[in-house]
This record gives structure tokens, sequence and C-alpha cells, in this order.
């Protein structure tokens, strides 16, 4: 197997409808479990008096993105906005809707809605990047 030599950014880019658990709102913040493989991302809720509250927490599968890093490698001869694949939402995954991976300015990136569980309602929208490390190739064969 490939190993990739870079690091996966992963940007917050917000929360949509997520459940009140103060008085009229609540204060979230992302948990991002860190292990060899990245399976969830927990929101809890920031209280100043007392221990925070876990709100609620979704999982998203990083192999399609990963396979679009290894299947296309030369990006400079693809437009910018190029659509590389797309994820479906169902009932194996939290996705909301479609998750494009898609070429932007000469990045892979993927944008993901996911469904957030555990909740009566919410979503939380990302996006992933991969940064290679500078002088390194993207993939080094074991």
């Amino acid at each position: 197997m490939d190993n990739l030599m870079g690091l996966l950014r992963v940007h917050v880019k917000r929360g949509v409808n997520l459940a009140v658990r103060d008085v009229r709102s609540s204060d979230p913040y992302v948990v991002r479990l860190k292990s060899r493989v990245v399976k969830k991302d927990t929101v809890y809720d920031h209280d100043a008096f007392t221990k925070d509250e876990k709100m609620v927490d979704t999982e998203f599968e990083v192999r399609p993105y990963i396979e679009a890093l290894k299947t296309h490698t030369n990006l400079e001869e693809i437009p910018s906005g190029t659509v590389l694949s797309r994820l479906q939402p169902s009932t194996s995954n939290c996705l909301a809707e479609e998750s494009p991976v898609y070429l932007n300015e000469g990045k892979i990136v993927q944008d993901l809605v996911l469904r957030l569980r555990n909740v009566e309602c919410g979503e939380v929208e990302i996006q992933l990047e991969w940064i290679h490390f500078p002088g390194s190739k993207a993939f080094l064969s074991q």
C-alpha cells in the first residue's frame, strides 16, 4: 500500500441548524479524534460554569478523497473546478448531500455536508485538503 507524505487538513466551515443546549443557543466547538484512521468529529457545547457537554457526533470516510489523490497526479493538466469524483449520500454514511472531490487552484479538495447523529437536528460543513510536505513526493511505495 502507498504511504502519503503530507497532512490532511480538515477545515470545519460551519454548523447549520445546530441544536440548542443552553437557554437560547449553544457555544459549539469541534473536537477531532486523532488516530491512524480518523472516523469521527464530535461537537461539544462550551459552558462557562459547568463541564462542557457532548452535543453530537458524525463520521466520514476519507477513502474516496485518498483515491482521488492517488489517481490524479498531473494536476497542472486539469482545469480548476473539474469534478474528479462524487460520493453519494446513503444509509451507510452521514452525508446530507452529494460530496464532490474536485480540483481547486491546483489542489484536490472535497466538500462534505455531514448529518449529525444522536441529536434532533443539525449538520456540519467541512472541507478536506491535502497539504504536501515541501520537497516530498505525494506517494512513496513500501
